[in-house]
């Protein structure tokens, strides 16, 4: 049934903590990110916020499926955004299998961030 609502997640990520695990283990970077988020967020006088957002995401997309961490790899699941500027999520590899035995075809994200916390929202159809 189009449209029907199969889970919903929610993700808040303490961005000064977040920022302090970076430092301390530099290849968390390329361990959690894409090279594509990795390049979006390089122009930013601070990037830590909008990786953050995306790391919620990702924790997001696994409570909205149900699953705990470890379910897939940080890499299957990532953000890039629409011509329009409206965030989205791309599942792919373990996830996306994980999904589509669930029935979820469709995918709705919105991500957030104050100077403290990021926050993702997301909507499994």
């Amino acid at each position: 049934m189009a449209g029907l609502i199969l889970g919903i997640g929610i993700d808040a990520v303490d961005i000064e903590r977040f920022r302090k695990s970076l430092e301390r283990t530099p290849s968390m970077h390329r361990r959690l990110f894409t090279e594509s988020e990795l390049a979006y967020v390089a122009p930013k006088a601070d990037p830590v916020p909008s990786l953050a957002a995306r790391f919620a995401s990702r924790e997001a997309v696994m409570k909205a499926m149900g699953l705990g961490l470890g379910a897939f790899g940080f890499h299957d699941v990532w953000v890039d955004h629409r011509e329009s500027g409206e965030p989205q999520l791309n599942v792919t590899g373990r996830a996306a299998e994980l999904a589509s035995e669930r029935g979820i075809a469709t995918w709705h994200l919105s991500i957030t961030h104050t100077d403290q916390v990021a926050i993702a929202y997301v909507v499994a159809s």
